[in-house]
């Protein structure tokens, strides 16, 4: 039986950015379908819209527990608000779901505005997502989650697009130093989680498909993945996918890492020298 964290409970106040598809749109769903209010957080327009109407399906109470509210998570003026427009409108916050992300590809001599707008959104839109909000969430005293979507590719670090690795890499150190913040407050009822997606269908990773192909997961199996592992009290979410297993995933990541220990090349699971090495080490 999945145990449920008591954040996700009815009448409580869900706040997701990135709402308007995906990861963010199960998640409102899903939320909504606890009887949780929910703020879903995404840049003006028609997918924050049809966003909107398709999540007041499933809400018991329609618009008095449902909103939309546009809000680019790239500025911080605008996150201020955020909080202020929710807080007046709900009094509280349960679950914050710092998901919002964007790929629009990137060089390490590539195009500045795609590292900018990379780290602003990716990074910093979590970085002070959690800060606005944080304190209060605290203060109120009751359980309640930060959930930040970082990336496997935040920790393995693939070559060809550094500044989305670097900022999902940012992702994951800052947020287990909330973790680490949050546990040592006395008393304290907020915990911070890692949501790392594995291979998921949604716009971000379709590259014009209209189809899921068969290994990719779904934004529901995503959140079920993710609730379930809440509850078991998981820091680091690590999602498998139809493709790739945990035990490959932990490989990979234990490989990544020992470039250091051993004092390899980085990327060495990329390098001609070391790629015979790294295949014998997948399969033992």
């Amino acid at each position: 039986m999945t145990t449920i964290h008591p954040a996700f409970k009815e009448d409580n106040v869900a706040v997701i950015t990135g709402a308007a598809s995906g990861i963010g749109l199960a998640a409102a769903r899903k939320f909504a379908g606890f009887g949780m209010s929910v703020v879903l957080v995404d840049l003006d327009g028609d997918r924050l819209a049809a966003a909107h109407a398709d999540i007041l399906t499933v809400a018991k109470d329609g618009e008095a527990q449902i909103v939309a509210i546009p809000t680019d998570v790239s500025k911080l003026d605008e996150l201020e608000a955020l909080e202020r427009a929710v807080i007046q409108r709900f009094g509280r916050v349960h679950v914050l779901m710092n998901n919002a992300g964007i790929q629009p590809g990137s060089a390490i001599f590539g195009a500045q505005a795609n590292w900018e707008k990379v780290i602003n959104v990716n990074l910093m839109g979590v970085v002070n997502g959690s800060r606005v909000f944080g304190q209060g969430m605290v203060a109120h005293g009751e359980a309640s989650l930060i959930i930040n979507t970082g990336s496997k590719q935040g920790i393995t670090t693939p070559p060809g697009d550094p500044a989305y690795n670097v900022s999902k890499a940012g992702v994951k150190a800052f947020t287990e130093a909330l973790q680490h913040e949050l546990r040592n407050i006395p008393n304290g009822a907020v915990s911070a989680h890692l949501l790392i997606p594995g291979f998921v269908f949604t716009g971000l990773t379709a590259h014009g498909r209209t189809e899921k192909p068969a290994g990719a997961w779904t934004g529901e199996q995503t959140v079920d993945f993710m609730i379930e592992s809440i509850g078991k009290g998981d820091f680091y979410i690590l999602c498998p996918d139809g493709e790739v297993d945990r035990p490959t995933d932990e490989k990979r990541i234990l490989w990544a890492a020992q470039d250091i220990v051993h004092n390899r090349p980085p990327l060495s699971r990329w390098h001609t020298e070391y790629s015979a090495a790294f295949t014998t080490f997948l399969k033992n």
